[in-house]
Order: C-alpha cells, then sequence, then structure tokens
C-alpha cells in the first residue's frame, strides 16, 4: 500500500469517527423522532463505509460481502421502523377523530 493511500484511509477514517459522532448527537437530541430515523439509517450506512475501508485496509475483499449484508439489512430496518412510526400515527390519528 502506498503511503499517499494510507494516508487517504485515515483521513476518511477520522472522518467517519466524527460523522459517527454527530449522529450519535442527532439521535440523542432529536428533536423529532424523523430525524432519529435518518440518524439510525447514518449509522447503517458509516458501518458500510468502515467495512469498506477496513476490507481496502486489509487487501481482503471478502468483507466486501458483509458490507452488502449489512446495507440490506439496514436498509430493511430503516423501511420497517419508518412503517411502524407512519401507523402509529395514523392509529392516533384515528382516535382523536373518534373522540
Amino acid at each position: 500500500m502506498t503511503p499517499f493511500l494510507e494516508t487517504c484511509l485515515a483521513i476518511a477514517l477520522g472522518l467517519l469517527v466524527l460523522s459517527l459522532a454527530l449522529a450519535t448527537f442527532r439521535v440523542l437530541k432529536g428533536p423529532a423522532q424523523g430525524d432519529r430515523i435518518v440518524a439510525i439509517d447514518l449509522f447503517g450506512v458509516l458501518a458500510v463505509a468502515l467495512i469498506a475501508l477496513f476490507a481496502l485496509w486489509m487487501g481482503q475483499v471478502v468483507f466486501l460481502d458483509a458490507a452488502i449484508a449489512l446495507a440490506l439489512v439496514a436498509f430493511f430496518g430503516t423501511v420497517a421502523y419508518a412503517r411502524f412510526v407512519e401507523h402509529k400515527a395514523a392509529r392516533q390519528r384515528k382516535e382523536d377523530g373518534d373522540a
């Protein structure tokens, strides 16, 4: 691995860690539930990016399979959570309309 590539990987890793910290802040502070859902989805994206960087760093292509699997699971988890929130809001509107 060339020194330039090592430097780029180190910078990218630092930026990903900073992004994880900012996403954690957004999950904890909100302000809305939609913001939290997006931040949790961002965790999945950042985890996939970290695995891809690790695969590049180690020179092992097999880690990319794990990144693809994690991307699918994170996507479906986000969609499921968003649908849950949507159904919960619809149920609440229906209850408020009946009262």
